[in-house]
């Protein structure tokens, strides 16, 4: 537009130029003057002609620069996003990249307490998993630098790869997108229950539980022992562990995580996990540390044994206002592992399988048994650390009987009642997405 703006003005000069001396030879005819005024004339068109061709040879050069910083900006933002990917840094999205990606988050594959999940595709082709978090702003603005802070350096296989985010300033939405995971949740192969549409899911064969288990040990020991500051999850259970396509373990959702320091033994937090998995010095309110993530592993190892959750309510009173009974499962393990009728706690979907095994899977049984209620022990100093788990588990250290331990939350779901005698009547699951403690809500009434 300024080109076209200088040449116009140039060639309107030339012209008032050349006027310029007709009119002054008509007036003037071939006097002093008539010559001094046409070799002025000539001398300013020869001038504007001579911009012209100048400002064209720079305009040219100066295109044929744009041209090649173009490019060369081309080829490095392509190299920049090249290594980002390389080196695990997560890419900032526009809303309206993810609103395209999930056809206006139309696309629900999950949802939480505070959080849903959308499955989208990406312009290059990518799968992804697209996070909204919820709640009220700072609850959630809270959980997405969390989640950013914990997961968006680590790299480790056992672990969900966070891929970039997106934050809508200034109370906007707030966007964590992730690698997609094809088989879903734990959860979904491990209790019985409808099938969902488009959701997968199934019975997980023995041999596979044992890889998960020791997947999500080896996710945790990473956590905990390998990064520069330990991360402690806070919300292990089997709906935050994925499966691939091969099944294998990858472990997700760290809102609620928090770090540690190297030089800390605990930390001293507001109440944070599901009923349920939550290790009881949360009640005490006396600081956690890793071991609580410990706990939380043990109680999602005694599911994966049994398929079934830990704590279930007995429907077996039609009066409802009789107080519900419930089935304590880790209790029952303590208890047919001293009687060394461990075989009774499987999974009844895979005891010709495991029975099949012969005496391979029960030593296999009994090892994951033991490394359970180590984990759920009530004192943490008692239970191992994630890095002996992932060595017992692989069976490079021996495994001693576990110690006794009082299962305080035994007593108070008894309702005076005799838990072990009923091991496999009908039940319905608890659900486990409350993110409160199930013992606090025992205690407080709630």
């Amino acid at each position: 537009m300024e080109d076209k703006k200088a040449y116009s003005i140039a060639i309107s000069l030339v012209i008032l130029l050349i006027i310029g001396v007709v009119i002054a030879g008509i007036t003037l005819k071939l006097t002093e003057t008539f010559f001094l005024i046409c070799g002025a004339d000539v001398a300013a068109i020869v001038a504007v002609f001579a911009f012209v061709i100048i400002r064209r040879k720079f305009n040219s050069r100066r295109q044929l620069l744009e041209k090649q910083l173009d490019s060369d900006g081309r080829e490095l933002r392509i190299e920049y996003s090249f290594l980002r990917k390389v080196a695990g840094v997560p890419t900032r999205f526009r809303l309206k990249e993810l609103e395209e990606a999930t056809d206006n988050f139309g696309w629900l594959v999950g949802r939480g307490s505070s959080a849903c999940v959308f499955k989208g595709i990406l312009s290059d082709g990518a799968a992804v998993a697209v996070k909204r978090i919820e709640g009220e702003e700072e609850r959630g603005d809270k959980e997405f630098k969390s989640e950013v802070a914990a997961i968006a350096s680590v790299q480790h296989v056992n672990l969900v790869r966070l891929l970039g985010y997106c934050s809508v300033p200034p109370s906007g939405p707030r966007f964590l997108v992730y690698e997609y995971v094809v088989n879903g949740s734990l959860d979904n192969w491990l209790f019985p229950r409808r099938k969902i549409r488009d959701r997968p899911s199934g019975c997980l064969s023995w041999d596979l539980r044992c890889r998960v288990a020791l997947d999500v040990a080896k996710a945790l020991s990473y956590m905990h022992h390998d990064c520069r500051s330990c991360i402690l999850h806070l919300d292990v259970k089997p709906e935050n562990v994925l499966l691939d396509e091969n099944h294998r373990a990858i472990l997700s959702d760290f809102g609620l995580s928090k770090l540690m320091g190297k030089d800390e033994s605990r930390v001293v937090t507001t109440i944070r996990g599901t009923r349920g998995y939550l290790a009881p010095e949360w009640l005490l309110e006396n600081g956690i540390s890793e071991k609580s993530d410990v706990y939380s592993y043990g109680m999602v190892l005694l599911e994966l044994i049994g398929g079934r959750r830990n704590i279930r309510a007995v429907d077996q009173h039609p009066d409802k206002s009789k107080a519900k009974k419930f089935i304590y499962f880790p209790k029952i393990v303590s208890e047919k592992l001293a009687q060394e009728k461990i075989m009774d706690v499987v999974d009844e979907r895979l005891v010709d399988e495991v029975v099949a095994g012969g005496e391979v899977a029960e030593i296999q049984v009994k090892r994951l048994a033991c490394v359970a209620l180590w984990c759920i022990q009530e004192r943490p100093r008692l239970r191992p650390t994630m890095a002996r788990v992932v060595e017992m588990l692989e069976g490079r250290l021996p495994i001693d009987a576990p110690a006794q331990t009082t299962m305080p939350i035994a007593d108070l779901l008894a309702n005076d009642e005799d838990l072990d005698h009923h091991p496999r009547q009908p039940a319905a699951n608890l659900s486990s997405d409350s993110t409160y403690s199930f013992t606090m809500s025992v205690l407080s009434g709630r």
